[in-house]
C-alpha cells in the first residue's frame, strides 16, 4: 500500500506543462539554460573518467570540492572548512535529506508561496506541515517580516528562505536578510536557504543567509551556474555537527555523490567563472528584451527580475493561469501557470528567459497574437 503522505503530494505543474509539449514548441517554461556546461568541465569529466575515477567515494564528497566550496564562501562566512560542507546529487537531494534530518513528525516549516515546486512536497514527505507565507508583486516578491510573525506557531521548527527566487526573480535586499536572520534567531528556528542562483543577479550583490547565525542551512548546486542541470551535482553548507548528522542521511539516501562528476565541477569552480560572467550577461540582455516585450502587450504587468532567469507576471484576462498557459500552449508557446508554485501564483505566468532571443521573440509574437483574440 502507498503511504498516505505520498499521496498527498502531487505531481510538479512544470513536469506536467513539460510532458505536454509538442515537438515545435517554444519552451518557456522549463528553468534550464541554454548553454552547453564549459568545455574544461566537460573535458575533466571524460579525463577523470579515464583517470579511474569511477568507484564509490565519501559519503561527504570529495575532499578538494569540499575545501574550495568552503574557500568560496568564505566570503559570507569567515572559518569555513570542509567540514561545513557536503555533497549531495543535486539541490533536490540536498533538500530531502536536509528535511530528513531536522524534521519530526508535526512540525511546522514556513515556505515561500509563490515558491519552488519542491518545498511544499519535501515538507511533507518528511513528515512535517508546511505553512506558506505570501511574497508578493507589490513587494518586489521579499517576503514581509509581519508575514512571517503571523505565521509562526509554537510548532514553528525552520523557515526556507530563497534569493534569488525561482519562480519571481525576486532578490532580498540585505536589510531584509539581517531582519529575517534576527527574528529567526529570537525564536531559534533553523534557516534553510535555497542560494543556487546566487551568481545570477543583475543588479547589487548576492546578499547570503550565511554569516553570524550558526543555526543556518545553505543549500546550492551547480546545475544552473555552469549549466549542468544533468550532472547533479549540488551541497550544503552548515555547522560542523549537523554536517556529520546530514551525513548519515545522505549514506542511506544516495551512499555517495557521483564520483567523477564532481573532478569536473572541482576544475569549473576553479577555471570557469568566465563562463558564469558571460552566461550572466546574456540572460541580463534577454531579461530586459522579456520585459519590454510583456509590459508592451496589454494586459501584462512585468516587474524587472533582479536575479535568476525567470519573469513572473501578472496578467488580467478572464482567465485562470491554467487556462491562459493551456492556451497558449496550443499556439505553440510553453508557459508555466503561476498555480504550479502555490495557489496565490493564480493571475501569474512564470516565463524563462534561458532560452534564445531569438526563441523569446518569437514567443513573445504567438503571446501578443494570442491576447489579441482573447479581445
Amino acid at each position: 500500500m502507498i503511504s498516505k503522505k505520498v499521496k498527498e503530494v502531487e505531481l510538479s505543474g512544470i513536469r506536467k506543462m513539460f510532458e505536454m509539449a509538442g515537438e515545435d514548441t517554444i519552451n518557456l517554461g522549463l528553468g534550464q539554460p541554454d548553454f552547453q556546461p564549459p568545455e574544461g568541465a566537460i573535458d575533466a569529466y571524460y579525463q577523470a573518467m579515464r583517470d579511474g575515477h569511477n568507484g564509490y567515494g565519501s559519503t561527504y564528497g570529495l575532499e578538494e570540492l569540499r575545501k574550495e566550496i568552503a574557500e568560496d564562501y568564505s566570503k559570507y562566512k569567515s572559518g569555513l572548512t570542509k567540514e561545513n560542507v557536503l555533497m549531495h546529487v543535486g539541490a533536490t537531494q540536498a533538500f530531502r535529506v536536509t528535511t530528513e534530518s531536522i524534521i519530526e513528525d508535526g512540525d511546522e516549516v514556513l515556505y515561500p508561496e509563490p515558491g519552488f515546486v519542491l518545498y511544499d512536497s519535501q515538507i511533507k514527505l518528511a513528515g512535517g506541515k508546511p505553512v506558506p507565507y505570501p511574497v508578493e508583486q507589490k513587494y518586489d516578491f521579499v517576503p514581509q517580516i509581519e508575514d512571517l510573525k503571523e505565521r509562526m506557531t509554537s510548532k514553528t521548527k525552520a523557515i526556507i528562505v530563497n534569493s534569488p527566487s525561482n519562480p519571481t526573480g525576486g532578490v532580498f535586499p540585505e536589510d531584509e536578510v539581517k531582519k529575517i536572520i534576527e527574528w529567526s534567531e529570537n525564536n531559534d528556528l533553523i534557516v534553510i536557504s535555497d542560494e543556487v542562483y546566487e551568481k545570477m543577479v543583475y543588479e547589487g550583490e548576492h546578499k547570503s543567509f550565511l554569516g553570524d547565525y550558526e543555526n543556518v542551512i545553505m543549500i546550492n548546486s551547480f546545475s544552473k551556474v555552469f549549466a549542468m542541470t544533468g550532472w547533479r551535482v549540488g551541497y550544503t553548507i552548515t555547522r560542523k555537527d549537523w554536517i556529520e548528522e546530514l551525513g548519515k542521511v545522505n549514506y542511506y539516501n544516495i551512499a555517495c555523490p557521483p564520483t567523477a562528476t564532481q573532478h569536473a565541477v572541482l576544475h569549473a569552480l576553479r577555471e570557469e567563472l568566465e563562463f558564469v560572467e558571460n552566461m550572466t550577461e546574456t540572460f541580463r540582455k534577454r531579461r530586459d528584451i522579456i520585459v519590454d516585450r510583456l509590459n508592451s502587450i496589454s494586459g501584462f504587468e512585468c516587474l524587472k527580475p533582479k536575479g535568476a532567469f525567470y519573469v513572473f507576471p501578472s496578467f488580467d484576462f478572464d482567465l485562470t493561469a491554467k487556462e491562459f498557459a493551456m492556451e497558449l500552449l496550443d499556439e505553440g508557446v510553453i508557459a508555466t501557470p503561476g498555480t504550479a508554485f502555490g495557489p496565490t501564483g493564480e493571475g501569474h505566468l512564470r516565463f524563462s528567459y534561458a532560452n534564445s532571443t531569438k526563441n523569446i521573440e518569437e514567443a513573445m509574437d504567438i503571446i501578443e497574437n494570442t491576447v489579441e483574440d482573447l479581445d
